[in-house]
């Protein structure tokens, strides 16, 4: 019989793979903020009982960091009591729950990567919600995979390898952060693993190892380093930049009055997911030399 998937946030970054990755394994049905309204929980209701999935996979969240701290309440909503409920319906028909959370679950304060036990302590609003989605998850379904993901940026979409493009474009030198560290992920290599590991759970190959996973690409970077290898790649793809590496200037995150703080260290161990799935994460060098590869094919910079 064929598998029916739920994919919630289909017009983000990650939805966008995830329609590509999950279209294989049965019949895919995803849904925008048009379609179901997180904040109502009668239209998730209501979406789920009309789609009838064997797996629901919620790539949706609100994201804008800066602008939880302004409105914990839709923060909370939308990342915690909104995913709590899908992962109680999914229970309810013996399906499989899909989440994605955050690095920005940790404080920054370890030295090493983060492992899954390590103690959480989120620094800001988003933190909060996204370790509050995490948690309802696993009191509402066992049957639940939850994957914290790192510095995530696509070739659809918005994301800070988008922006740096950008402003790369301008003549203004730029000054971007030196001392935070993480892993930038590409959305296509997250959908690539989310797609296995459904696969493998619709498949029914023997004891289903579900849980929590930390789920990133190897190797690891400040803002800065980040952005002055952007500035090259995206030169070898042939597009067309006003600045150079040499025009962008480290500086601390302090010099940025941002509402919400950050992790100074967001970097993400994912020993774990390989155990589990044999997934051997490519470096991130790797899957940015992809994405501006891609884009430059497309020039879509938007």
């Amino acid at each position: 019989m064929t598998k029916k998937i739920l994919l919630l946030g289909r017009d983000g970054q990650l939805g966008f793979e995830l329609r590509r990755s999950l279209a294989p394994l049965g019949v895919v049905s995803a849904a925008g903020r048009n379609d179901c309204d997180l904040t109502y929980p009668l239209q998730i209701a209501r979406l789920v009982r009309r789609e009838k999935p064997d797996v629901i996979v919620n790539a949706a969240a609100w994201t804008a960091v800066e602008r939880a701290e302004e409105d914990p309440v839709r923060a909370m909503r939308i990342n915690a009591e909104a995913v709590g409920e899908l992962a109680a319906l999914a229970a309810a028909r013996g399906a499989l729950m899909v989440h994605y959370s955050s690095d920005h679950v940790f404080d920054g304060a370890k030295s090493a990567p983060y492992v899954e036990d390590d103690e959480a302590a989120p620094l800001n609003m988003y933190g909060r919600s996204k370790l509050a989605g995490e948690r309802a998850v696993q009191a509402a379904n066992p049957a639940h995979l939850i994957f914290r993901a790192s510095w995530v940026y696509g070739v659809f979409g918005h994301s800070f390898l988008k922006s740096m493009l950008m402003a790369l474009r301008q003549p203004e030198a730029l000054r971007v952060v030196g001392d935070q560290r993480g892993a930038p992920t590409d959305a296509a290599y997250i959908a690539d693993v989310t797609a296995l590991a459904v696969a493998r759970y619709l498949h029914g190959q023997g004891d289903y190892p579900f849980g929590l996973y930390h789920l990133s690409a190897s190797g690891d970077a400040s803002w800065h380093e980040y952005a002055c290898f952007i500035a090259r790649q995206a030169r070898r793809a042939g597009l067309a930049l006003t600045l150079t590496p040499a025009d962008i200037h480290a500086v601390p995150a302090s010099e940025y009055p941002n509402a919400a703080q950050r992790p100074a260290n967001a970097t993400l161990d994912c020993g774990r997911l390989a155990r589990a799935f044999g997934v051997r994460a490519p470096h991130w060098h790797d899957g940015v030399t992809h994405a501006l590869a891609a884009i430059a094919g497309t020039r879509n910079l938007i």
